[in-house]
This record gives C-alpha cells, sequence and structure tokens, in this order.
C-alpha cells in the first residue's frame, strides 16, 4: 500500500459540513516549516483529493493549518476580534506508508481531531 493522506472539517456547532475551509500542508523539519500543498473544502467538508497523494507521499512530521477563523466569519459564527479560534494547527506524524486521515471537528470555542481512516 502506498501512503497518503487527506482530511476534512466538520462543523459542530451547527451539525453540518465545513465548506470552503482553506487549509494549507507544511512538511516540518526541526523548527523549520515548507509549506506543501494548499486547498479548499469542498460542500462535503473535504478536500476534492488527497491533500499529499501517494505521488508525493513520504514519512516524517507535518502540519495542517486550517484557516477556521475565515469560516467562521462568513457563516455569522465569529465573535469579537480577535477570535477565540482563528488558525488551528495540528502537527502529526506518519511513520508508515498507509492512508492517514486528519479531520477537524469545529466550532466557535473548540475542536478536536483523531486519525480516522
Amino acid at each position: 500500500m502506498t501512503g497518503f493522506l487527506t482530511t476534512h472539517v466538520l462543523d459542530t456547532a451547527r451539525g453540518v459540513p465545513a465548506a470552503g475551509v482553506r487549509i494549507a500542508l507544511y512538511r516540518v523539519s526541526g523548527n523549520a516549516h515548507r509549506k506543501i500543498a494548499e486547498t479548499v473544502t469542498n460542500a462535503d467538508g473535504r478536500t476534492d483529493t488527497p491533500i499529499l497523494p501517494a505521488a508525493r507521499f513520504a514519512t516524517g512530521s507535518y502540519e495542517l493549518i486550517f484557516f477556521a477563523g475565515d469560516y467562521l466569519r462568513a457563516t455569522g459564527q465569529a465573535g469579537a476580534e480577535p477570535l477565540f479560534l482563528d488558525q488551528v494547527p495540528i502537527r502529526f506524524g506518519m511513520a508508515a506508508e498507509a492512508h492517514y486521515h486528519v479531520p477537524l471537528l469545529i466550532s466557535p470555542y473548540g475542536y478536536s481531531t483523531y486519525r480516522g481512516s
């Protein structure tokens, strides 16, 4: 099996997929970050293709940055500035060539993630 990375975003406050969320993927090495991909979620809160496809997959440390603040503002859920949650970083490692799925469940004042399938 070749590895690849997928993600999606769910709006837990409204109980719907979070469409239009910008996501950036960085390769992390020590304190250095290098952006390797950027995408936006579709109507199902998913990306149209893997954010890191098999052809570009490599084990190592990565960070997804979810631009949740822009989404919360667009959906009328933003509170006073500065927002409690604006950019949500999730740093994780991929140690084997496998399918990794890292979703974000978001609301204006909290979020969670897990390794999905």
